[in-house]
């Protein structure tokens, strides 16, 4: 059996040292993010999915009909966390929520500032947007109840 001083040990930093372009679909959801708009995208179907995505979930064809859609939503199940990390969305108790954005058919993951007697699977909620933007998923700080 080998002891504590049997094993060999080396510092490593796991990096990913690359960027990633959002691609077509994705730069337009993030820069009307940026502008306080939510998009989605309709599929072969006729559904709507938010965030969307580049190509049918259930045919594989491009996508391309990006819709707007408003900044409020319906949670559709929920998950509370008494304490939150550093790299969390909110330094206080939260919800992480699915939310599913009022005309779309898929839902998002998101944080929900609300108190957790309050949150519920069905609650209205609406966007809280930061005051600064720069085109990412954290443009949308977290939802509030509506």
């Amino acid at each position: 059996m080998s002891t504590e001083q049997d094993v060999l040990r080396s510092e490593f930093d796991l990096e990913f040292t690359y960027t990633r372009t959002y691609g077509p679909v994705m730069s337009q959801f993030f820069t009307a993010l940026k502008n306080q708009q939510v998009m989605g995208i309709k599929t072969s179907e006729g559904k709507v999915v938010c965030p969307p995505v580049e190509y049918d979930p259930k045919t594989a064809e491009d996508l391309t009909d990006l819709v707007e859609l408003p900044s409020e939503g319906t949670i559709t199940s929920w998950s509370w966390v008494n304490e939150p990390m550093a790299k969390h969305p909110l330094q206080k108790p939260f919800a992480w929520a699915l939310i599913k954005i009022d005309g779309a058919d898929t839902a998002m993951l998101h944080a929900v500032d609300a108190p957790k007697d309050q949150v519920k699977t069905g609650a209205k909620v609406k966007i809280r947007w930061n005051d600064e933007r720069v085109g990412w998923i954290n443009d949308i700080a977290c939802f509030e109840l509506a």
